[in-house]
């Protein structure tokens, strides 16, 4: 071999060699292979053991892993016989809630924790969709049609007392109707940052979806990881709640507290072949179902029962008000009117076992911030009186002078200038924040949802709602409503 040889092989060796040292790989645009953050081949799932754990993953906790400030990347893998299956229950009945067999793996910081064996299933309301094909289509490995989903992802469901980094599910939502990627996720961080400690904990992440016997990962795009209100979300605040032992209930469309109707508290049936959806549902403790009958409907006709001073004493011993009027304040800033106060929706219930206080937990904040329904202009409307009059737990705490001042008074606080709460300058630096950290990562191998925009929801009432801009900021327009 010549010497001139050698030296242009080791001139081409320094070149490609600097090249991968120096220059930041792209965001890859077709998303079928590894990006430049991942640590390892993630058509690979490893078995849940400490040597496929890098540091420390496993005792990092939900801080960790609810990290608003990062963007982890989450692959789900599944054969294509689990795939299928999934596919077919959802043609079979889309409200279904069967699990199907994947691996999981998480990646963050050069760090990745791989678990082979976690519970899939979709999950979601008018969110709910199909991931692949239409209906009766069985998954093309050749020429797949990929659908944005929601899903939710259950640790332990195979692998008793099996974890994530300390947490037993995760939610993982598509940003549906929302072209700024950041409603949701913007309102459980001001709950977090006021304090309201009852709201789930939420952030991003990248998600990819690998088929085991395909040759490519297939990139969905940015998701929203959301944490589950169930019997571990409980356990996570136990020395707020005091205990986890108590009955939560999901409180379905209808719940306006009016009615101690038993009949409409029980357990959900959904099924392959039934849905079956109570309006009050409960989720923990269910072989108590009429105790904790019996607990809903005391607390419900005392609510509407009280008056006077005799309501007032009541309420303070049965609820921590502060805490649900900090709730509710931050509720009405973000414009959330498919809620309890307008839309008799959305919202858990928990009853401590060990003090017997009812606490109220916030849920499902995505149409918010202009996207605006049921109430005229979301941006407008007076937070005084922000729903239907006739639902008793808003109206007839805000009938007592000292709650409606302590209410006001939170409301003007998250508005002020010197907090980074509401105010509009905080938080269009903090969208802007969290815009440029996934900007690059948004497009995707579904074609849905391929950009970032400033715009509420199409089918919304106010669709002249900006966040970023100074014309008919909703920001600036929400906190001229405040009395």
């Amino acid at each position: 071999m010549s010497k001139i040889y050698l030296f242009v092989l080791v001139v081409l060796f320094l070149i490609f060699a600097g090249c991968r040292a120096d220059d930041p790989t792209p965001p890859d645009t077709s998303h079928n292979t590894t990006d430049s953050t991942d640590t390892a081949d993630t058509d690979t799932v490893v078995p849940p053991d400490t040597t496929h754990t890098t540091d420390t993953i496993t005792e990092k906790g939900t801080a960790y892993v609810y990290d608003i400030t990062a963007l982890p990347t989450i692959t789900i893998v599944v054969s294509t016989d689990e795939w299928n299956r999934f596919l077919a229950d959802y043609d079979q009945n889309p409200n279904n809630e069967e699990y199907v067999h994947s691996g999981f793996r998480f990646e963050r910081d050069g760090k990745h924790l791989s678990l082979a064996d976690v519970g899939l299933r979709l999950r979601g309301n008018t969110s709910r969709r199909r991931p692949e094909g239409s209906t009766g289509e069985m998954h093309s490995p050749l020429s797949p049609v990929w659908h944005h989903a929601s899903f939710a992802v259950n640790f332990g469901k195979y692998v008793k007392d099996q974890k994530m980094a300390g947490i037993d599910k995760v939610n993982l939502k598509w940003f549906k109707d929302d072209a700024s990627y950041v409603r949701e996720v913007y309102c459980y961080d001001l709950f977090e940052r006021y304090g309201v400690w009852t709201a789930p904990q939420s952030s991003y992440c990248r998600l990819k979806i690998k088929i085991k016997e395909d040759p490519d990962t297939i990139y969905y795009g940015v998701y929203q990881m959301v944490e589950p209100v169930d019997k571990d979300y409980l356990k996570v605040r136990i020395s707020n709640f005091a205990d986890a032992s108590g009955f939560l209930w999901k409180a379905n469309y209808g719940a306006d507290l009016v009615s101690a109707n038993v009949s409409a508290m029980d357990t959900e049936r959904i099924t392959l072949s039934e849905t079956y959806t109570p309006v009050y549902d409960l989720k923990t403790a269910t072989s108590k179902l009429t105790q904790a009958r019996t607990q809903l409907a005391d607390f419900i006709t005392n609510l509407n029962s009280r008056t006077g001073d005799d309501f007032k004493t009541w309420i303070e011993t049965k609820m921590d008000v502060p805490l649900f009027l900090k709730t509710y304040a931050v509720n009405v800033v973000c414009g959330m009117w498919d809620d309890y106060w307008c839309n008799k929706n959305n919202f858990y219930l928990y009853f401590s076992s060990s003090t017997g206080k009812f606490y109220f937990i916030p849920f499902d904040y995505d149409n918010t911030l202009g996207t605006s329904a049921i109430v005229s202009d979301a941006g407008r409307q007076d937070p005084l009186a922000w729903g239907n009059a006739s639902y008793p737990l808003t109206t007839k705490i805000l009938a007592v002078p000292a709650y409606k001042a302590l209410y006001t008074g939170y409301l003007r606080e998250l508005c002020g200038a010197a907090n980074d709460l509401f105010y509009v300058d905080k938080s269009i630096a903090r969208i802007q924040q969290w815009q440029s950290m996934i900007r690059p990562w948004v497009s995707n191998d579904t074609g849905e949802d391929m950009y970032i925009a400033d715009k509420p929801a199409s089918w919304g009432n106010c669709s002249f709602y900006r966040l970023l801009d100074t014309n008919n900021n909703f920001f600036r327009i929400k906190q001229a409503s405040i009395p």
